[in-house]
């Protein structure tokens, strides 16, 4: 109590000693007896006192991963387990990896009071995890500061307003004006955030992938099947020569004609 009597007669002294050219706080300090900018601390004092409590806000997120026989009949399991937890799939996803094996991704929201019992409920059947993380963040002193930060602005932004309707001439409306834009831009930023916590600590995040490794059968061929390839692959072979030489037949000619012309030029220099 000692504490606010000494702020309050602080900020007394200060309202008395401005003077009354230009706004700089003068208008606020008259009209509320304290300058605007302690305004702000003395409501997240008062919010934050002791006599204050505010319950835990706790963000709960966990990380499973787990193979499977069958991936459609888990997959079922699972949504039926979210269904029942009151939760929701905010992301599905499924795919084939290049060395043969087939997953599933899911990212799923939660109200935190059945958390614990979805993740019990999807975890059944489950022989082995290749990973399981569960963690806590504990954000209740965030969001006791986040709150009272807000509340003392909004009470920094009825001043100001009750200052506007006050105001003498235009210069001072305008940076009032000013100032409640700034308040009002840090106000709505607050609330985002505090908005996103509360979406947080009270939805519960919980990755799951599931997945199956696919084995591949070889046959082994036969002798005769072997056989049978290799004359086929001879004769593709063949076909093959064949078609690239019909493909040549105008250097073939050219090449048949420069052999008789040579063969005519040797036989005229023997003789």
């Amino acid at each position: 109590m000692m504490r606010y009597l000494l702020l309050l007669s602080f900020l007394l002294t200060i309202g008395c000693d401005k003077n009354s050219d230009g706004l700089n706080n003068d208008l606020i300090a008259a009209d509320a007896g304290y300058a605007p900018e302690m305004l702000e601390e003395m409501v997240i004092m008062e919010v934050n006192s002791p006599q204050k409590s505010t319950p835990s806000k706790i963000i709960k997120t966990a990380s499973i991963r787990f193979e499977t026989n069958d991936l459609s009949t888990t997959h079922k399991r699972i949504l039926k387990a979210i269904k029942e937890a009151q939760g929701y799939v905010q992301n599905d996803n499924a795919g084939t990896h290049s060395y043969g094996r087939t997953y599933q991704n899911l990212t799923v929201r939660i109200p935190t009071r059945n958390f614990d019992m979805a993740l019990e409920r999807i975890s059944e059947g489950v022989a082995y995890f290749d990973e399981r993380t569960i963690s806590q963040e504990d954000v209740t002193a965030e969001f006791i500061d986040i709150d009272a930060r807000l509340k003392a602005k909004r009470a920094l932004e009825d001043r100001y307003l009750n200052l506007l309707s006050k105001a003498k001439n235009v210069k001072e409306m305008l940076e009032i004006e000013r100032e409640l834009s700034q308040i009002r831009e840090e106000i709505e930023a607050k609330q985002g955030r505090l908005k996103y916590l509360q979406s947080q600590v009270s939805l519960s995040t919980l990755e799951i992938e599931f997945y199956k490794d696919e084995v591949t059968t070889q046959v082994t061929n036969s002798y005769g099947s072997k056989m049978v390839n290799a004359l086929k692959s001879g004769w593709n072979g063949v076909s093959v020569f064949f078609l690239g030489l019909l493909h040549l037949w105008p250097f073939l000619i050219l090449l048949g004609i420069g052999a008789f012309f040579m063969r005519r030029w040797i036989k005229k220099n023997k003789k």
